[in-house]
């Protein structure tokens, strides 16, 4: 099966959490990409050029909500339901370099969230549409970079939020969520195909099932195999197991399963949230590590019975919700952490 440029949905938060294991290189390298954007709240003819004079734009930190600021006014097209504040198109920019040892790599930029119909270019170049704002989303931008202390690159993010009413509530506008850059090597895991289930679980013994695709990003064909160790609430190693080494042909993706034994599983409960971690690795056939992450997850027996409702791990349960959208009141769409853990401690 053949991979396109472009993966549809979901690098994690089952998340984009790889750790680099030390390495030389790195097998994987996560950089924040949040701050020294430059911003303009208006349209740029060519705002996607290289050669852009953006001097005069606004240096902002992502995640940034634009609309928030306002000017509220009755005459906005957002309308009530938006709380009238402003809609329309925005623009960000960011210059980066990269050092000339990583001109190997393959390298994605990863957006959480920008709201809306965003368009992402790299050095002028198109990298695609994404009308959806509330949808995380990422690019490769192999083959677009420059590499080396004196080269340039520029990413540009066109926002649009023109087309009114867009909802019953307020949807904000921006690079709302925070943005990540990840190098890669050749042979490394496909974003987001990481998968951690839990089956069979009984008080004595659960299997931990882990799926995940490799992909071959070189010339040439190349064997690899799939490890996976299971690391405890308490950070022991209590399960580890690799799949059988298996050959991947150029540009080509190859699916590995691997299922795992826990004898006495802790498990996660709504007073004892314990969780496991899946430390997942790509292994060549010299036995280096060529990727890495890891997935947390907890091990829990639930189901719902249509006389009684839902059950965990043997327990009957009212399940008590709230109808919340996703902004933080005045703070708009970019919420900080600290008010999902206030309104998560009030619930």
């Amino acid at each position: 099966m053949k991979r396109h440029a472009i993966y549809p949905v979901l690098f994690s938060l089952s998340l984009l959490s790889g750790l680099c294991l030390g390495q030389s290189p790195a097998p994987r390298v996560i950089n924040d990409f949040n701050a020294d954007w430059k911003f303009l709240a208006g349209d740029a003819p060519q705002g996607e050029q290289l050669a852009l004079d953006d001097s005069a734009w606004r240096i902002v930190t992502v995640p940034h909500d634009w609309s928030i600021a306002g000017p509220v006014d009755q005459k906005n097209l957002s309308g009530p339901a938006g709380g009238f504040f402003p809609t329309g198109i925005a623009w960000y920019r960011k210059s980066f370099s990269l050092p000339a040892k990583d001109a190997h790599r393959h390298v994605y930029v990863v957006f959480d969230g920008v709201m809306a119909n965003s368009d992402v270019w790299i050095n002028g170049f198109h990298l695609g549409h994404r009308p959806n704002g509330y949808v995380s989303f990422y690019y490769s931008l192999t083959g677009h970079l420059r590499f080396g202390q004196a080269a340039h690159n520029v990413i540009a993010v066109r926002c649009d939020t023109s087309k009114q009413p867009a909802s019953r509530w307020y949807e904000g506008g921006g690079i709302y969520r925070p943005v990540r850059l990840v190098l890669l090597q050749d042979l490394h895991l496909e974003p987001w195909s990481t998968f951690v289930t839990t089956h069979s679980i009984t008080a004595g013994n659960a299997t931990v099932r882990t799926e995940s695709t490799i992909v071959n990003d070189s010339g040439k064909p190349h064997k690899a195999s799939l490890e996976v160790t299971l690391i405890a609430p308490d950070g022991r190693s209590v399960a580890s197991t690799r799949s059988p080494m298996q050959t991947i042909a150029a540009g080509d993706i190859l699916n590995f399963v691997v299922e795992l034994p826990i004898p006495k599983p802790e498990l996660w409960d709504i007073d004892h949230p314990a969780l496991y971690r899946a430390q997942v690795r790509v292994l060549t056939n010299h036995a280096t590590v060529a990727d890495d992450e890891q997935i947390p997850f907890g091990i829990r027996e639930f189901h719902f019975n249509p006389d009684s409702g839902f059950w965990l791990n043997g327990r009957n349960f009212k399940i008590k919700g709230v109808a919340i959208h996703a902004d933080g009141g005045a703070m708009g769409i970019a919420v900080p952490t600290a008010v999902w853990e206030r309104r998560l401690a009030a619930l």
